[in-house]
């Protein structure tokens, strides 16, 4: 299947706040015409990004305990809630699809699962010691992980038709590279994974689903790692960047030469303090979008031809209010890089 991901559009980051999934999924549907799937962490255990992958990954059955989430010898109520959680997610966009009459018409839909080496760095193996300390621990999770999204990805597309989308969230990138993940105790350091042995994983997982990937990282953009990931999207917020370093000019000036897709956290995921009277909120995005490009010294087509926005990160401590006004936002804006760059 050829599938890409398509750009001047927006789409949102995953989660979303409340707890009912058809209400979430009717927002994003609403606003977006690059939809993906909704996660409710309010839902509590099993529903968070972590807690997902346990209806995810294959032959690997996960727990959760006083300290968090940790793999275990045999499926357990963590597992079952989560396996349960996801197909209600699942359900819930299927009947706003067929009511919408978008089944199998190739729509564009994302889905989101937490990265392998987050992973590996937020859970537990058996004895209490973070996945990432055993390599072999950690080679196994990506193994499983592939496994389950390319399910996931089949079950998708068995239910909705769509051209999938898959990304994958590695907010704790920077801790694995640079060993800074917490350990069991001060004693047990785990050390850094060197960036090229992280890149050789991941591009083993992205060949093995075949669908494009989006990394994302809400923190600061890993540049070193992305350099090494030719034809995976970056999606990274970019409304901390009160002062845009060199080291991101140069990432995304890199990203996009080479026929990649920036995905551009550009609306802030909670409520801004105060309202500029300059113009309507996307069209501030969008100004500010082509700025960036024009710092970078890029022609201002690419942000019609390389560009996605989004919102910083997920929407799930937005409230309902904000959350569906940031999806609007989004892709308005999305919708003015496609219409006249130039005119921004």
């Amino acid at each position: 299947m050829s599938v890409t991901i398509p750009t001047a559009v927006g789409t949102g980051i995953g989660s979303m706040p409340g707890t009912d999934p058809r209400e979430a999924a009717s927002i994003i549907n609403g606003e977006l015409d690059f939809a993906h799937l909704a996660e409710l962490p309010a839902r509590g255990v099993g529903a968070d990004m972590i807690g997902r992958m346990a209806a995810i990954l294959v032959d690997m059955p996960m727990d959760a305990g006083t300290w968090g989430y940790r793999l275990s010898g045999r499926r357990s109520n963590v597992s079952r809630r989560a396996a349960d959680f996801l197909s209600a997610d699942l359900d819930a966009v299927e009947e706003l699809w067929d009511a919408a009459g978008f089944i199998r018409t190739g729509r564009p839909f994302k889905i989101q699962v937490c990265g392998p080496f987050t992973f590996a760095a937020s859970a537990e193996l058996p004895n209490g010691h973070r996945i990432l300390r055993d390599r072999g621990a950690w080679s196994d999770v990506i193994a499983s992980a592939t496994e389950g999204i390319r399910v996931l990805v089949a079950e998708t597309e068995r239910r909705l038709g769509t051209n999938t989308v898959v990304q994958l969230d590695e907010p704790s990138i920077g801790a694995v590279l640079d060993g800074t993940v917490k350990p069991l105790t001060r004693f047990d350091t785990i050390p850094a994974i060197p960036v090229i042995e992280v890149a050789d994983a991941l591009t083993q997982l992205v060949e093995a689903i075949e669908r494009p990937v989006i990394l994302h990282n809400c923190g600061a953009p890993r540049w070193d790692l992305t350099a090494r990931l030719p034809g995976v999207a970056v999606s990274c917020d970019i409304t901390s960047w009160t002062g845009e370093s060199a080291a991101d000019l140069d990432g995304v000036g890199a990203l996009i030469d080479r026929g990649d897709v920036w995905v551009a956290g550009a609306v802030p995921s909670t409520p801004p303090r105060a309202a500029s009277d300059t113009g309507s909120p996307a069209e501030r995005v969008a100004s500010a979008l082509a700025r960036l490009v024009d710092r970078i010294g890029l022609n201002r087509s690419v942000l019609r031809e390389n560009v996605v926005v989004t919102p910083a990160c997920g929407l799930a401590g937005a409230g309902s209010v904000w959350s569906s006004k940031a999806l609007a936002v989004t892709a308005k804006a999305g919708e003015l890089l496609s219409a006249d760059p130039d005119a921004l």
